[in-house]
């Protein structure tokens, strides 16, 4: 490859990394990751009956783990 393509490569490549430094600065400065309400929403519309549901999906699919490194199971030769 020539040396003007590996520098316009580079250029490209630092444009692209300072745009996206730039985006995650600004999403971080405005408050576009901040969710305010997530803890309020959670405890106001989770009841008993759907903590319980997911905590049987959660052990079926811890269940479901163990069976499959069960079946996957192969000793060293």
């Amino acid at each position: 490859m020539s040396d003007n393509v590996i520098a316009v490569m580079i250029g490209i490549s630092t444009a692209l990394g300072a745009f996206g430094l730039f985006a995650l600065i600004w999403g971080i400065k405005t408050g576009q990751f901040d969710d305010k309400e997530k803890f309020l929403d959670g405890a106001k519309y989770d009841s008993q009956e759907e903590l319980q549901d997911a905590i049987m999906m959660e052990k079926k699919k811890q269940e479901a783990l163990k069976r499959k490194r069960e079946k996957n199971y192969r000793p060293e030769d």
